[in-house]
């Protein structure tokens, strides 16, 4: 991991930021400074992945998949460079340095440094980049949302399912039907009145009844009440962006940790009478966020039960616990899915298929196959267990039609296998990009063998063979039958190094 070197991070942050989108009137703010101590790990927090991919890297996608040009912010801190590597340059996007982490009112102060020019009704958004299951549909309906509720700020919030004493959130005050006085809300039924931390209710007096102000008028409520509002703020916000630019400065740091706190927003666009709501998305697992290892494999695990349900009557994945195949390809599936009546892709427990990767008809990968860069398979492709397929970027491994691959083979880098080959179980392949590997049709491999950067004809038999860097000639016997490749061992190398015991 990279230190943070603050020259080198403003360095980068130059490099990396691309221009906004002009046209657009919605900004992403992605907040990804903090580190996450609890997730007891050398890398940051943002950077872990759910099915694959780093957290911060889902957040962003979800933005600008859910709004069609949006502009994004990504507030970077601890672990800089190590964030500003994974997500690169990226269209409509720039970074901003929160070098002092000061908490997130502090981070969006920062990001909208960034913003020079920005229309007054513009939306903002605001993101936790450890919320790696958001979705752009979630987003588009908290968008939908915001811009019906006419609100000046809208906060997304989560519905807690267990036991109320458990729910460490901080919980949503809404202004009840009628104030203390038995006055009636009116059309202020449901607005936001603030968010009240779980240690700040748990410390209450327990006969005493809170009251919360809200323009003008008080609002009673029980410490049990408070327990049981299953309502928590998940930290994702909309605001207008010409009332959150009048009011972000005058945020303050008055409270023990010192920090800003971008919740504090809600009671001062209430006393401004600015109009606060809030909404809970249909999926509750979407505002997940995580500090610890256990958190982050419950959000692994749906993620990965989200995708077996994609797929469950496409192709037959043996072990729905049990499988990974890459998010680009679920959608390639789906699409080719709405195109022919029948895939007949079978998938194997353990499978691990990369995004690059090109899936045919009649595909069948054994139990813990791993098949990882741009490997393209041709038609009717039989994989049995264990067997390793793979590439460096820029190489292709391709696999012909009706080609067999047995038990335990090892297949790696810039090769291609001929239509109706068999590599039988205990091979080693390899082809570099000075030597690519080339495999005619009707080829069988068999034996401990190992071949790389050869070329090899139609319809040889190899078994027990070492072949490096070798052109093989189809010879034909008296009977017209192509010579078989067997037993061929090159000449060693460090032959004196070696004695008898």
């Amino acid at each position: 991991m990279q230190n943070n070197n603050k020259n080198e991070i403003i360095k980068t942050i130059k490099k990396l930021s691309s221009p906004f989108n002009s046209k657009s009137k919605e900004l992403a703010i992605i907040l990804a400074a903090g580190h996450g101590k609890r997730i007891k790990s050398q890398r940051s927090k943002m950077l872990h992945n759910i099915w694959g991919i780093p957290t911060v890297d889902r957040v962003h996608n979800a933005c600008t998949k859910a709004v069609k040009g949006i502009n994004s912010v990504v507030v970077v801190g601890i672990k800089a460079l190590d964030i500003l590597t994974v997500l690169g340059k990226r269209v409509n996007t720039s970074y901003a340095y929160q070098q002092e982490q000061k908490g997130t009112g502090h981070a969006v102060q920062v990001a909208l440094q960034n913003v020079k020019r920005f229309s007054p009704n513009g939306i903002v958004y605001v993101l936790p980049g450890d919320m790696g299951l958001i979705d752009a549909e979630t987003l588009k309906s908290f968008r939908k949302s915001f811009i019906e509720s006419r609100a000046d700020m809208i906060v997304l919030t989560g519905i807690f399912k267990g036991e109320p004493k458990e729910n460490n959130y901080g919980r949503i005050l809404r202004v009840k039907a009628s104030d203390t006085n038995g006055v009636s809300s009116l059309h202020d039924k449901g607005k936001v009145i603030e968010i009240l931390e779980h240690k700040d209710i748990l410390a209450l007096p327990s006969q005493k009844r809170y009251l919360a102000d809200y323009k003008g008028r008080s609002y009673s409520f029980t410490k049990e009440e408070l327990i049981n509002n299953n309502e928590y703020n998940s930290g994702v916000y909309a605001f207008r962006y010409g009332k959150l630019k009048e009011l972000i400065g005058k945020l303050k740091s008055d409270n023990v940790q010192k920090e800003i706190y971008l919740t504090d927003l809600i009671s001062l666009f209430n006393e401004n009478d600015y109009s606060v709501d809030a909404v809970s998305p249909e999926k509750d697992y979407v505002v997940m966020g995580f500090n610890n290892k256990s958190v982050l494999k419950e959000m692994e695990a749906i993620a990965r039960k989200n995708v077996y349900e994609k797929l469950k009557d496409i192709i037959e994945i043996e072990d729905p616990d049990d499988f990974f195949i890459h998010e680009n390809l679920v959608e390639d599936i789906l699409r080719v899915d709405k195109k022919y009546p029948a895939l007949d892709v079978n998938i194997g427990k353990g499978v691990y298929i990369g995004k690059d990767v090109k899936l045919n008809f009649n595909l069948s990968l054994g139990k813990n196959v791993f098949v990882d860069g741009k490997v393209v398979f041709g038609k009717n492709v039989s994989v049995s267990q264990n067997v390793h397929l793979s590439c460096y970027p820029g190489q292709t491994l391709k696999i012909c039609n009706d080609v067999q691959i047995l038990w335990g083979d090892i297949i790696k880098g810039n090769i291609v296998i001929g239509d109706g080959s068999l590599i039988e179980s205990s091979v080693n392949m390899t082809g570099s990009d000075e030597f690519p590997l080339r495999i005619g049709k009707n080829v069988l491999i068999k034996g401990t063998s190992y071949i790389f950067g050869s070329k090899i004809p139609d319809n040889l038999f190899i078994e027990h063979s070492i072949l490096v860097k070798k052109k093989v000639r189809a010879v034909k016997d008296k009977k017209g039958n192509i010579q078989p490749v067997r037993y061929f061992v090159p000449e060693s190398e460090g032959e004196k190094t070696i004695q008898n015991l």
